[in-house]
């Protein structure tokens, strides 16, 4: 299958330009493109494609903010910087960039950044671990929850967090599903309540689900090469995972 890929460029001349090019190499498929950092970030989470080429010096959110953003998500696919100057490489490859692009584009240097990104989806690797580090380092501290409030049948109960099976969002409500109990919790999205939570034991499998890892009852093998995650809930609730989150699931489970 050819690798998915996504062109983010805020000038149309290079947008056009970078298309064309990449559509006489083989091996990718262009499945959308963007004109800014915003339109990144809602590239990424719809397609999920396997490689971005970003442009850097952008309005609004630069390149290294789209990162940004997409790591604290775990939707950070691999990552082609493009870019017009050659001072932000260091900066580039210190959020594991496979590759930086000068402008204006050879099709051959094109064609190594491909085969890169190539040998890094064969392998699975984890490409914003790097990133994820520093980031964690440069946050504030934050006490992580012990407890959660969920509400069901108009009671309020106070849930262990560790006692959490899944959490999901529908139609912009955050329900939670635990060991005895479900219902819903006062947070506005599935990034928050992520953000009061353990991180190594609670992970966004998919944009609507978060799951403790330790409450999966069973893994199956899907479409795509994508996982689907049957959970240890009283109804066995199945749960989708995207194809991002499930290289990373595939690489903690050694499958």
């Amino acid at each position: 299958m050819p690798i998915s890929c996504i062109i983010v460029d805020d000038e149309q001349p290079a947008l056009e330009e970078l298309n064309f090019l990449l559509s006489s190499i083989p091996e990718v498929k262009v499945i959308g493109q963007g004109r800014n950092g915003i339109e990144a970030i809602q590239l990424v989470e719809e397609f999920e494609p396997d490689l971005l080429f970003l442009d850097i010096d952008m309005p609004g959110l630069n390149g290294f903010k789209v990162v940004e953003n997409l790591a604290k998500k775990d939707e950070l696919p691999q990552l082609v910087f493009v870019t017009a100057y050659d001072h932000y490489a260091v900066q580039a490859f210190e959020v594991n960039a496979v590759d930086y692009i000068l402008k204006p584009v050879e099709k051959s240097r094109l064609e190594k950044a491909v085969q890169r990104a190539k040998k890094q989806l064969e392998s699975e690797t984890v490409v914003n671990d790097r990133l994820k580090n520093l980031l964690s380092m440069i946050a504030p501290s934050t006490q992580k929850k012990s407890k959660l409030l969920v509400k069901d049948k108009n009671r309020n109960f106070l849930v262990d967090s560790e006692e959490i099976i899944f959490a999901n969002v529908s139609d912009g409500t955050i329900s939670v599903t635990a060991k005895d109990l479900a219902g819903e919790a006062n947070y506005r999205t599935l990034e928050d309540l992520q953000a009061d939570l353990d991180p190594s034991i609670f992970w966004r499998v998919h944009r609507s689900y978060l799951v403790n890892i330790n409450k999966i009852k069973e893994v199956v093998p899907w479409f795509n090469r994508t996982l689907q995650l049957k959970m240890s809930d009283k109804k066995e609730t199945e749960i989708p995972v995207s194809r991002s989150h499930s290289k990373r699931l595939k690489e903690y489970l050694k499958l």
